[in-house]
């Protein structure tokens, strides 16, 4: 059978394209190589989750980071819905100078931004993020009562003069006709047992599939074949027997992620020479400089052990703009890994103190923009996986400029912490790429970027990218909503197959 359209991944990317493909008449696949969630009390457990394999590909990711200090294999979990069944449900809009190095404007975004709102029935305040974009419609929800945590910062916030605002979270705590969120400590990744978690597997996934789309979850897309410079069929395999499938389509939407995406337009030949825009797939892989930095306490920080990411700082966000020409970032709470976690990865000698310490921390994320640079790149090892498949391998290195705008941030943080009564402060880089965007990024011509304004890969009639890969600059915020966002502004040109 020949499909109107195939979507490969199905983070919010995916799961946004293929809803508004489905709610456009077209006969849609998605593909997604992990499987459903299991919804269990294994779900809640960090050993699992967050030390074991639960979830863990069989394919991994070469990795080489901070000055070669740091070589590592990484194993992304995968699942159906993607990275949203483990995120917090931050949901935030970029400002209108965030676009000033995208080929559309705010104004082109705005109103899917508003959809992409009320389909993850996010619960913010309108009017309360100091540097707030214009918006069109209020929140659908409003934010719930801050915990003791979230209180304690918001209180030392106060002191300084700052503004702090509720984070808008896509997770359910208004709607008594699904399961409502109870405030635990297993949200941000961990999928949610319960499933009050607004991930995109339990409400746009769940829309799509009653309107027609068809899932098929564990299969893994290797390549595209190409004929007469279309997309003519995607070869799979399925994960669990290995049994090789082949889709055909009139259209493919690529959605596997910043690392993923790039991977397989190179193993399908689209590099460099393969089309119009070929040697930029892969390059200016960004994920934001992020550091968390965890305040010592000389009392408990959360002994009933309570939800409190839900506090958001905006006042520093263009603090260095004018002087380096991006966002310098936000600041927000979030929560601190179990002790399990903590002494898994404390060095010897210090675990079993490190595991107590952790009941007397609580910690701010710091997500400061990163420059998109042609050498942070994603390219092809050597290596396969079990199903044959040359693996992604990343090069990626920070500039100054992102070390001067993250510690920028880290020194707010640093401040807002012993404010609260911590009487240290430590910082602790990030080493994983779950914010990564930017590695096929769109532009107004193939001379400075793979794809066109509306996802096309040049070159390529039929062949769109709509995960964070296709951003030309990450800003200064998670990337979620605005890759959902995008999807949804493509889409039409998609279904009616558009040029740019």
């Amino acid at each position: 059978m020949a499909w109107d359209a195939v979507v490969i991944g199905s983070g919010f990317g995916g799961a946004f394209s293929a809803l508004a493909l489905t709610e456009a008449g077209l006969r849609v696949l998605l593909l997604e190589r992990g499987r459903p969630v299991r919804r269990d009390d294994g779900d809640w457990d960090p050993r699992q989750v967050l030390i074991g394999d639960r979830y863990r590909s069989a394919s991994p990711v070469q990795v080489r980071q901070y000055g070669a200090r740091r070589h590592a294999v990484l194993r992304p979990m995968e699942m159906l819905g993607g990275h949203s069944v483990v995120y917090g449900g931050a949901s935030l809009r970029l400002r209108e100078a965030d676009l000033d190095r995208w080929p559309l404007s705010y104004g082109e975004l705005e109103p899917h931004y508003t959809r992409a709102e009320a389909l993850l029935d996010v619960h913010g305040q309108a009017g309360a993020d100091p540097c707030e974009p214009p918006r069109s419609a209020a929140y659908p929800r409003a934010p719930v009562p801050f915990t003791e945590p979230a209180q304690r910062l918001r209180d030392a916030a106060g002191r300084l003069g700052w503004r702090p605002f509720p984070i808008p979270l896509a997770l359910n705590f208004s709607d008594d006709a699904r399961p409502r969120c109870i405030l635990c400590n297993t949200c941000d990744g961990f999928p949610c047992r319960i499933e009050a978690k607004n991930d995109l597997a339990v409400t746009v996934l769940r829309l799509a599939a009653e309107l027609g789309l068809e899932i098929r979850a564990g299969a893994a897309a290797l390549r595209l074949r190409l004929e007469g410079g279309r997309a003519a069929s995607v070869e799979c395999v399925d994960v669990e027997s290995g049994e090789g499938h082949e889709f055909e389509a009139d259209r493919f939407v690529l959605a596997a992620g910043a690392l993923h995406s790039p991977a397989l337009l190179l193993r399908s030949g689209l590099g460099d020479g393969g089309s119009p825009g070929g040697r930029w797939i892969g390059r200016r892989l960004m994920r934001h400089c992020n550091a968390v930095v965890a305040g010592l306490f000389r009392a408990p920080t959360n002994p009933r052990q309570v939800f409190h990411k839900q506090l958001c700082f905006t006042e520093f966000y263009d603090d260095l703009r004018a002087e380096l020409g991006t966002a310098t970032g936000t600041v927000q709470d979030i929560y601190t890994p179990a002790a399990a976690v903590i002494r898994h990865h404390a060095p010897p000698g210090l675990k079993r103190l490190a595991g107590w310490m952790s009941g007397y921390m609580q910690n701010l994320l710091c997500v400061a923009e990163d420059d998109p640079r042609p050498e942070n790149r994603v390219s092809l090892s050597d290596e396969e996986d079990r199903f044959g498949a040359r693996v992604p391998h990343v090069d990626h290195e920070y500039s100054a400029a992102d070390l001067r705008r993250r510690d920028h941030l880290v020194a707010r943080a640093r401040q807002l912490l012993r404010t609260a009564g911590a009487w240290t402060t430590r910082v602790y880089e990030i080493d994983t790429f779950s914010h990564g965007v930017g590695s096929v990024g769109m532009a107004a011509s193939p001379e400075e970027g793979a794809l066109d304004p509306r996802c096309r890969l040049w070159g390529v009639d039929n062949l769109w990218v709509v995960d964070g890969s296709c951003f030309p600059a990450s800003g200064g915020v998670n990337p979620s909503l605005t890759i959902a966002a995008n999807a949804l502004r493509v889409a039409p040109a998609i279904a009616g197959g558009e040029r740019g």
